[in-house]
């Protein structure tokens, strides 16, 4: 994880912000996350991986839509010279205000209910949404050289590609603007207020939605473990419950071969044996 003075010194630079406090969020795939107190005012800062300036800058238009519709997002502050995120060594940096309440926790079934909830409403909310930086649904490269990092990893990765290839082809399934990463740490809820929002719209892109669920399933431990979630975003969502059971299974396996890809650029052996392991059993 890129160091606290990266964040400070961009802060400073760009947004001419100093962070009295900064707490580093939970780990997600595709970015790391900050709390930043200065003042009376809190933040969360996002740092994305290297060239998705353009999709995240896409997600934080699509959080002001959702603003504009009463669904609790964090605000973007743009940067001194007006623009959405600054670019660092690390990848895109972007701020915004934080959405008052507590982070879900991913086991809890209540918390569950309410995580299900707001994933299914945003995804209703963005069906319309368009925006240039949007990027098309491409989660996986094959041929990536860093595949070569364990001999099981780039057949595993082009298995789970192919059969997420084959499922779209063959079914109907339901597109829109995907979070693509939506943890529950992402997710909030203002005990004072009864309201539930998202700290941030993750990197834009546009996908099948129970991609999305596929990847909050797997932050829950497992589909077993997520009845609660399930059923929040079925009564919220625009996917219904056909479509959910057959994609469901074949985009968890995909979500494994991203998180391994991911795991193989960042050296983490430790997320490499659990995708391994995964990706064996969703196979057999």
């Amino acid at each position: 994880m890129p160091d606290d003075d990266l964040v400070r010194s961009t802060l400073r630079d760009q947004w001419h912000l100093t962070p009295g406090e900064i707490i580093a969020l939970p780990a997600e795939v595709i970015s790391h996350g900050w709390e930043i107190t200065a003042g009376a005012e809190r933040y969360v800062c996002r740092l994305a991986e290297p060239g998705a300036r353009q999709p995240v800058e896409a997600g934080l238009i699509a959080a002001e839509h959702l603003r504009l519709r009463d669904i609790e997002a964090g605000e973007p502050v743009r940067t001194l010279g007006g623009g959405l995120t600054a670019e660092t060594p690390a990848g895109a940096l972007s701020l915004l205000r934080r959405v008052p309440g507590r982070p879900l926790e991913g086991r809890d079934p209540v918390d569950q209910q309410w995580w299900g909830d707001r994933l299914g409403v945003v995804h209703k909310a963005l069906q319309h949404f368009d925006h240039p930086g949007l990027r098309p649904w491409q989660p996986l490269d094959p041929h990536a050289p860093h595949l070569t990092a364990e001999p099981w990893l780039r057949g595993a990765v082009a298995d789970a590609l192919g059969a997420a290839t084959r499922l779209t082809v063959t079914d109907r399934l339901t597109y829109g603007v995907l979070h693509g990463d939506p943890a529950p740490s992402s997710f909030v809820v203002d005990a004072g207020t009864g309201r539930a929002g998202l700290l941030d719209c993750g990197a834009g892109g546009v996908g099948p939605l129970v991609y999305d669920v596929a990847a909050a399933i797997g932050y829950a431990g497992g589909t077993a473990h997520a009845t609660e979630f399930l059923d929040g975003y079925l009564a919220a969502g625009p996917v219904g419950r056909d479509e959910l059971e057959v994609a469901l299974p074949v985009l968890q396996r995909l979500r494994w071969a991203v998180r391994a890809d991911r795991a193989a650029r960042r050296g983490d052996r430790t997320t490499l044996e659990r995708a391994r392991e995964a990706l064996e059993t969703a196979a057999s």
